[in-house]
């Protein structure tokens, strides 16, 4: 079987914030809470553990209840990308073994790091890749981001897809990723089958030009961003740019100044979750760039801040 025969996932997949109380231990009713408003919102599918969803922060044990929690409470409205990440394969295998037990969709991970320097070459990122999906029946993503600090050319992951049975689908992160995008499809063909960007949609409009066919976002304004990928792909080019211009002030705040806490301030300042702060040692947003976030997010009146209304 090659990636090509795979279920075919498009359009646009926020990833769901983890949230907590004050004092850091998870919140399980804000957590479904943000949920349904992110299905509400239109997103065609959802993804948690990723990194907007502060995962390098949880336990093993809370990832396995963050997990369980979401993909029972969505109860396959929405397909679920679940990131299971880590640098040892055999724990990214037995993670994405779990993540498939539990009903997700399909796996996101990126290619083994640690920290700043330590790295491994391309025989053994392909090996990394080979041996989860031998571990699993469900498509891998992978996630080429500039956090993992380790180079994917287009050409390298293209051979993947062709080569490993289960990945097919490709979140690029990294500059220039229009162009990206563009090589990995030529290369790739058939066996690419979800080339996708992310970086909060920073890109968005360029990597749609070049072949996207998804969009992992922060999980903040789903009903802002849908309409865009929609208009696109249907050959609606002026109102997709006209759509994007409109929200892309609040999309450049996300991505240039409020960070993965932009979804979190939100859900909360619409009543969507009880609270907004991040699990320690990472810092709460500072208040002014909060203030700018609601101020620019209510001239564009999100969903977020009436859905608990």
């Amino acid at each position: 079987m090659t990636a090509s025969r795979m279920p075919r996932h498009e359009g646009i997949f926020p990833v769901v914030p983890t949230t907590f109380t004050e004092t850091g231990e998870l919140d399980l009713e804000s957590q479904k809470r943000a949920v349904d408003f992110m299905i509400d919102a239109g997103s065609d599918g959802l993804c948690v553990l990723a990194n907007f969803s502060e995962q390098f922060a949880l336990s093993d044990d809370e990832r396995d209840v963050i997990t369980r929690t979401v993909l029972e409470h969505v109860a396959g409205r929405v397909p679920v990308i679940v990131t299971t990440t880590h640098y040892g394969s055999q724990v990214c295998a037995a993670r994405s073994r779990r993540a498939q037990e539990l009903g997700a969709s399909m796996v996101m991970l990126m290619p083994p790091y640690h920290g700043a320097t330590f790295r491994v070459p391309e025989t053994q990122i392909y090996e990394f890749y080979a041996r989860v999906s031998d571990a699993i029946d469900i498509p891998i993503m992978i996630q080429d981001a500039p956090a993992a600090g380790t180079a994917l050319s287009a050409a390298f992951l293209a051979r993947m897809a062709k080569e490993i049975e289960h990945v097919g689908y490709f979140k690029i992160e990294t500059p220039g990723a229009a162009n990206k995008l563009r090589e990995l499809i030529r290369i790739g063909g058939e066996a690419v089958v979800g080339p996708w960007d992310g970086e909060e949609a920073i890109t968005l409009l360029a990597d749609l030009n070049a072949g996207a066919t998804g969009s992992m976002t922060g999980g903040g304004f789903p009903d802002g961003i849908r309409p865009i990928i929609v208009a696109h792909r249907e050959g609606r080019f002026d109102d997709a740019f006209a759509l994007y211009q409109r929200w892309l002030p609040l999309i450049n705040h996300e991505n240039r100044q409020a960070g993965l806490l932009a979804a979190k301030s939100l859900m909360q300042e619409g009543g969507v979750i009880a609270c907004e702060l991040p699990r320690h040692p990472l810092p709460p947003m500072h208040p002014e760039t909060r203030a700018e976030l609601i101020a620019i997010a209510r001239r564009l009146d999100p969903l977020v801040l009436r859905w608990a209304h």
